[in-house]
Formats: C-alpha cells, sequence, structure tokens
C-alpha cells in the first residue's frame, strides 16, 4: 500500500507519520501542492535499501569483469592468496 501524505502533516502529524514507516516497512511519500515532493522512510529501510544496491554495483561490476574477460582460474586466485598469506606470516 502506498502512502502518500501532504507536507503539512509532517509538521502536524510526524509521530503518525514516522509510525507508519516502521509499521508498513513502506515509504511514505509526501506532496506539496498535490504533487509528490519528498520520501520518507525508516532508518532500517533506508540501510536496507542502501546495502541492496551497494550489492546490485559490485554484482554488476563482477559480470562486467566477466563480459571482458578480467577473470582469473580459481587455482590461480588460491595460489596468490597463499602467498599473500605465507607473505604476512
Amino acid at each position: 500500500m502506498v502512502a502518500t501524505r501532504p507536507s503539512s502533516d509532517l509538521r502536524n502529524k510526524y509521530l503518525e507519520i514516522s509510525a507508519l514507516t516502521w509499521e508498513s516497512q513502506e515509504p511514505v511519500f509526501i506532496t506539496v501542492n498535490g504533487r509528490e515532493d519528498t520520501v520518507l522512510m525508516s532508518h532500517v529501510q533506508y540501510e536496507k535499501m542502501k546495502t541492496e544496491l551497494e550489492l546490485w554495483k559490485m554484482l554488476a561490476e563482477a559480470q562486467d569483469d566477466v563480459d571482458n574477460e578480467r577473470t582469473a582460474s580459481i587455482e590461480a586466485t588460491f595460489s596468490d592468496i597463499r602467498k599473500n598469506l605465507i607473505g604476512k606470516l
């Protein structure tokens, strides 16, 4: 369920809007003069969205490496890891 509230509710009913974001785990769209202006979400929602975006970016970079043949065999990768670990001892 998409919740849309007028900007005046931020001032007059902030606690209600805040509770709505936590209970529904969905963003609340704030309008100014009937037009969408701002999106309000709980901190948990924001962190989850940010984490998912970072994951998608890493996956896109990895896919780009595969597409452009910038990969190494697993044997070579583990060999490099072993060398690095032994070098740190």
